[in-house]
């Protein structure tokens, strides 16, 4: 028993933090020393330039209500917000028939209450959530945005959809194929079949390697022709699958390089406990590989939700697109209205990236505080 009895003291350890006061913390993090204060005035001299015309152009010279566009015309005028009011229906959604504009509503009021359900921290359910997301949302949502008559929902053609729900439905398309794609073909290029490794790996060197805009043309204009013409797919399912195709290539290595960041003893114990290699798999690497690719995941959801943007080119009318549509009406026509259509439609892509990004950063803390807790 000696053995385990202390022979020294023990090493003395810091005091608790205090609160300090908030001058030490200012003085800590923007005047530490001369190169940090000259940046910490560089900057705020930059914003005293910059924000004071910004606040009179969005908010103080702003035109906030008006029939046309005659008023934020005029000398003086600031952002027309009165043209983002007007054509607020055109942005959401597109050319879809007013009388049935509700069916749009009910989808992404469900898309956001199994989105929010299946991400909440503390929510029971994440299987059946994740089936929901993955299985049920998508044939629900198409049956009430495309139309179901044994349902009596009228027909409405993908030639009538646009603005934020194109853009929606095209981001959440590549983000339900994304994760689970990636997966497969992370796995199938680390597989012993050499057939299947070699396909996995030819799959993902070739989206990798072309640009999304190539992908898209390509999906456009290729996928009729490996189908029966009663078979062709529509026009909003063309660039659905060369999104997906896309997105999917790239989250493949960051899979990849969270299934190499676990040490292989994991799925070797896991064997050794009686668990199939694709049990091991499901339950003990999957979800330490891609807990340590979190961030890189979600790099990967931001510039897919921004990249939604080039279906434009294939003749999608997404939010942009029916936003630079929306600027030609000789109505509400001018260069005030057209900057403010713009900043809307960046602040529109903005709050969407933000919140993933904050959304993930929270998720990392809390993954954080747990191996930590367990360590």
């Amino acid at each position: 028993m000696t053995d385990f009895c202390r022979a020294a003291p023990a090493p003395q350890r810091p005091p608790p933090e205090i609160d300090r006061p908030f001058r030490a913390v200012l003085r800590e993090n923007f005047f530490a020393d001369g190169a940090s204060a000259a940046m910490t005035f560089a900057v705020l001299a930059f914003l005293a330039l910059v924000l004071p015309p910004l606040w009179r152009f969005l908010i103080e010279d702003a035109v906030w209500r008006a029939p046309d566009g005659a008023l934020c015309r005029a000398p003086g005028a600031g952002a027309c917000w009165a043209f983002i009011a007007a054509k607020t229906p055109f942005f959401h959604y597109g050319s879809y028939p007013p009388s049935q504009r509700w069916r749009v509503d009910l989808a992404f009021v469900l898309a956001a209450a199994t989105i929010f359900w299946a991400l909440w921290p503390g929510a029971r359910g994440k299987s059946l959530a994740a089936f929901g997301f993955f299985v049920v949302l998508p044939v629900a949502g198409f049956a009430l945005l495309s139309g179901a008559p044994v349902l009596g929902l009228p027909r409405v053609g993908t030639n009538l959809w646009g603005g934020a729900m194109v853009t929606l439905l095209v981001a959440l398309t590549g983000i339900v194929v994304a994760l689970p794609g990636g997966a497969l073909l992370a796995l199938g290029r680390r597989s012993s079949l050499p057939a299947l490794r070699l396909l996995c790996a030819g799959t993902i060197e070739f989206a990798r390697g072309a640009p999304l805009i190539a992908v898209l043309f390509m999906a456009n204009a290729m996928l009729p022709l490996f189908l029966p013409p009663d078979w062709a797919p529509d026009r909003l399912l063309r660039p659905l699958f060369g999104m997906a195709l896309f997105a999917s290539a790239y989250m493949a290595e960051v899979v990849r390089g969270g299934l190499n960041a676990v040490a292989p003893g994991q799925s070797e114990a896991a064997r050794a406990l009686g668990l199939s290699r694709v049990a091991a798999l499901r339950l003990v690497v999957l979800p330490q590989a891609l807990a340590a690719v979190i961030p890189a995941i979600v790099n990967n959801f931001v510039p897919l939700f921004k990249d939604t943007t080039l279906v434009a080119i294939v003749g999608i009318f997404d939010f942009l697109h029916t936003v630079d549509i929306a600027r030609l009406d000789p109505r509400w026509a001018g260069p005030k209205i057209a900057a403010t259509a713009y900043i809307f439609a960046g602040l529109f892509y903005l709050a969407f990236c933000l919140s993933m990004s904050a959304y993930a950063r929270g998720l990392e803390r809390r993954l954080a505080a747990g191996r930590s807790v367990r360590s």
